[in-house]
């Protein structure tokens, strides 16, 4: 048998690399599943997501193994995976789904009915979705392989390409899918509120559908300065004049045709309120400042249980948003998890023929795993990188 290890949460602040059990062909309640693969990892990512957990703002359980952001390398499969072997190289989508239910049939693979008892949709090491053993790991299951899977099609090309097709897996497709549901097209004014990872993924994707100006706006300067770095237009909202108004001086009027909320629930307040906590502040200025008619994409994360919350209805997910405003101006809101496989194929595509450069635009950054609990301190900082993990040293050396 052979050894694992893994990225541990063990409590607000702290993860650590530890060995973890090797996987196994079954579910989180031990069923033998014969349509899963077991992986070698290539890569995984440390995710926005991971660091609500590793924040102490989820109710994620001391032990849980982060990682839903896996690219590698097929070394086992179940006697029902008939379109896969041993030695593919393939990106798996967040999302984990049977590709059998009524959602997964409608392309609705964030909320399959049948892999999470406790609600709709699962993923990979995350609280509340299912169990899933997460892929921070040297080893990996991944479920349902034939329907989920994205095989690369030439695995030599693939490798050269890792750095840009290890995001395929959420924040590329999660960025692409706020812009496309924001309705961003060709000669789109959009605002972007955020310039993590995922807001630089989805600043990118702006580009990528033809967007005329991409604007985005956070409060760290680095990454402004990333978002800069690849065409994109600058909000800094530490400055006490109003989005509007910033946005007025950029393109000449004081709305945009397409905004997209890539910060999510821990939210802080602008200009004189600049680091103070406020939940709805994204999503009230962006009602704010989109065109009548317009649409908000909201690929940011909204929790419904934050033991952090600033008050008590923000503990719960209830947040103090304008629905007034955003009623009168007929704007359309869409939330939840990005589909991934609606979008990660095409996306393989734009990368593999280099249409797209999503590495250089999130500034991927790789390190091994020993390295992650650090890559989670400069993260929780702000700073302007995607942290890739690599457990093999496979990234690296391309």
């Amino acid at each position: 048998m052979s050894s694992n290890r893994g990225v541990v949460y063990l409590g607000p602040g702290k993860v650590e690399v530890q060995s973890i059990d090797y996987p196994k062909l079954q579910n989180p309640s031990g069923k033998k599943l014969d349509h899963a693969v077991i992986l070698k990892v290539v890569s995984t990512n440390i995710c926005g997501s991971d660091q609500h957990m590793v924040r102490g703002r989820t109710t994620a359980p001391a032990g849980l193994v982060l990682g839903h952001e896996i690219t590698g390398e097929i070394i086992e499969k179940g006697s029902d995976v008939e379109f896969l072997e041993k030695g593919d190289l393939v990106s798996v989508p967040f999302n984990i789904a049977c590709g059998r239910c009524r959602n997964c049939r409608e392309g609705k693979t964030g909320i399959c009915l049948n892999v999470n008892p406790s609600r709709p949709g699962a993923a990979y090491g995350y609280v509340d979705m299912g169990g899933w053993v997460g892929g921070q790991a040297d080893y990996v299951m991944v479920p349902y392989a034939d329907f989920i899977l994205v095989k690369f099609p030439n695995k030599e090309k693939a490798l050269a390409k890792i750095r840009d097709l290890t995001m395929l897996s959420d924040i590329f497709p999660t960025g692409y899918h706020g812009a496309v549901t924001a309705g961003v097209t060709t000669g789109s004014v959009v605002y972007v509120a955020g310039a993590g990872p995922v807001g630089l993924a989805c600043a990118a994707s702006c580009h990528l559908l033809g967007a005329a100006v991409v604007i985005v706006g956070d409060m760290i300067n680095d990454r402004l300065a990333q978002a800069k770095s690849f065409g994109c237009e600058t909000i800094d909202l530490k400055k006490d004049a109003s989005l509007a108004d910033q946005i007025a001086a950029i393109v000449g009027e004081p709305v945009v045709d397409a905004v997209v909320d890539c910060v999510g629930f821990e939210a802080r307040g602008h200009g004189k309120d600049a680091g103070v906590e406020r939940p709805a502040t994204v999503l009230n200025s962006l009602m704010t400042v989109v065109r009548a008619g317009g649409n908000i994409g909201i690929p940011g994360l909204y929790v419904t249980e934050d033991p952090g919350g600033v008050d008590t209805a923000a503990k719960t997910g209830n947040l103090s948003i304008r629905i007034g405003l955003g009623w009168a101006k007929s704007c359309n809101f869409s939330t939840g998890q990005c589909p991934v496989p609606r979008y990660n194929r095409q996306l393989m595509m734009a990368i593999l023929h280099d249409k797209v450069q999503i590495a250089k635009a999130v500034n991927a950054t790789v390190i091994p795993l020993d390295q992650a609990p650090q890559g989670y301190k400069d993260f929780d900082k702000g700073a302007a990188k995607k942290f890739v993990l690599d457990p093999h040293g496979m990234v690296a050396k391309k």
